[in-house]
């Protein structure tokens, strides 16, 4: 189930949200402070390619420089990327195939404005994207 979820995701938006994660990390790896935002980039490019069958989970260890970095990186690419995710799922949600898909998108929308501090794990039900 989670292989025909996640094929589908991967055609109505999947693809076209790790496009805009991957141009976010290729800006953010130009200079060398930002580079830890272009990994987290990356690695949620890769989640929002194929999300179904895992998760998001908090860093135990993640203190005041993931709330500093996080504040650094809203400012930079996260509210784009956050909007894009709002209208993704604004437009998925107009056919009743893409509710779910839609859904999806809206749950996606806090790890793309605040990435720092959490990690993303397999496994799980594939209602906690």
């Amino acid at each position: 189930m989670r292989t025909i979820l996640n094929v589908l995701w991967l055609v109505l938006s999947g693809i076209w949200l790790a496009l805009g994660y991957a141009i976010a990390g290729i800006v953010c790896c130009l200079l060398i402070i930002t580079i830890p935002f272009g990994i987290a980039s990356f690695r949620i490019a890769g989640y929002a390619l194929w999300p179904f069958g895992r998760r998001i989970v908090r860093k135990p260890g993640a203190g005041v420089p993931s709330l500093i970095g996080n504040i650094i990186w809203i400012i930079l690419v996260g509210w784009e990327l956050a909007l894009a995710h709002l209208v993704t799922g604004a437009l998925l949600c107009l056919t009743i195939i893409g509710i779910p898909f839609g859904i999806a998108n809206f749950k996606m929308i806090p790890i793309s404005l605040v990435p720092l501090g959490h990690r993303i794990v397999d496994g799980g039900d594939i209602t906690d994207i």
